[in-house]
């Protein structure tokens, strides 16, 4: 009888050590997840607060989802005690771990009158916005492409006010030449930087700057900050994963950065490339394809032709076995964490969907059939547009 109680009794530890474990886990992700804030805003800090009453407040105007898991995720960080008086700006989307950055290692900032400089992948635009003191929120005065429109006379009188604040925000999924090439570009910026930092090295995020910082302070912080997001990832990344360095999960992340329509589906595509390389499988996507062709340096523009798939590149995934010997593109926090974290899955093969999203297959059969699918809502579009 005493064998079986301890039995049962073993049974249960191992139990609600698995469920601990699985619960640790679910809350490291909801602190780290992008919250629900929809529009960007100003937190204010008042001198003697703490971060109880930081996430009750975060918490009532729909900034996180839950106020005690902030105040946990800053005690287990060792971030509670770092808390800093003052202003924060908190972007839109902004995770518990961004917010909690922001009020303890970020520093005190003015909210106010803001000039937004936006490098995305296909593009560059400038945004001004300023902060509605009723709704604590911001509010975008005008939003433009430096290279095709001319420059609105709000912005010019925006730089001229001695009060402005302003910012770089990089999306993820730019190359590093794509960063380096727009920084140098903004006329507040000294000292041009020619040589471009490896490619994945840039964290995709917002930095403040002031006029007269040089461009390669900027990017000395971009890489601080993706080495301590890849070494945080890489900390906790799964076991038996086909990823044998840091810079091989990076590589892999940035591929899942390029494949990922829909950020739902981010560990979905991940595992395909992780179940590929498992079966010895040629990982065959086409960002590594057109990367192979432009090295990053600007978009292609065009669909890929059959020549540039067969064509041999140390990038190219159609010829070449395993991962390509570089990034493609520098990856955000939510890929690596992917790219180390995939979905238990039988999914090796995925094409568009028609929404934006991919339909996933076990199987050469039912990729053929989404295939087809996939070939007549191209072919529908194509007669919807030319009629």
């Amino acid at each position: 009888m005493w064998k079986h109680i301890a039995s049962n009794t073993l049974t249960l530890i191992i139990v609600a050590l698995f469920l601990a474990g699985g619960v640790i886990a679910w809350g490291a992700n909801q602190y780290r997840q992008p919250g629900p804030l929809e529009a960007a805003m100003c937190l204010r800090v008042e001198p003697g607060s703490n971060m109880r009453r930081v996430g009750d407040n975060l918490a009532d105007q729909g900034a996180i989802s839950s106020a005690t898991m902030f105040r946990m995720g800053a005690d287990y960080a060792e971030k509670s005690s770092q808390l800093k008086a003052g202003s924060f700006l908190i972007e839109a989307g902004a995770s518990m771990e961004d917010i909690v950055d922001a009020v303890t290692v970020g520093g005190q900032s003015t909210c106010g009158t803001e000039v937004v400089y936006r490098v995305g992948v296909t593009r560059t635009t400038i945004q001004v916005r300023e902060l509605d003191p009723e709704t604590n929120r911001y509010v975008e005065l005008v939003a433009f492409d430096p290279v095709q429109e001319a420059t609105p006379e709000i912005y010019t009188e925006t730089k001229s006010a001695p009060d402005t604040r302003y910012r770089t925000s990089i999306a993820e999924g730019v190359t590093s030449w794509q960063v380096v090439t727009a920084l140098n570009e903004l006329d507040l910026l000294e000292q041009d930087v020619s040589d471009i930092p490896a490619e994945g090295s840039l964290a995709p995020d917002s930095y403040e700057f002031q006029p007269g910082d040089s461009v390669a302070s900027i990017l000395e912080r971009m890489e601080e900050r993706q080495a301590r997001v890849l070494a945080e990832a890489w900390e906790n990344r799964a076991g038996d994963l086909p990823i044998e360095t840091p810079e091989e999960a990076l590589i892999l992340a940035s591929i899942v950065e390029k494949e990922t329509g829909v950020a739902e589906e981010r560990e979905q595509v991940a595992s395909v490339f992780v179940n590929r390389l498992n079966q010895g499988m040629k990982l065959q996507t086409d960002p590594t394809v057109i990367y192979g062709i432009t090295q990053g340096q600007g978009v292609l523009g065009r669909g890929l032709r059959q020549s540039e798939l067969r064509r041999e590149t140390p990038w190219n995934t159609y010829q070449i076995d395993g991962l390509p010997p570089t990034p493609i593109a520098n990856p955000g926090r939510a890929s690596i964490e992917a790219a180390l974290n995939p979905d238990s899955t039988d999914f090796i093969f995925f094409v568009a969907d028609g929404t934006g999203g991919h339909a996933f297959a076990t199987n050469l059969d039912d990729h053929n059939a989404n295939v087809a699918r996939w070939r007549e809502i191209e072919a529908e579009r194509a007669n919807s547009d030319s009629n």
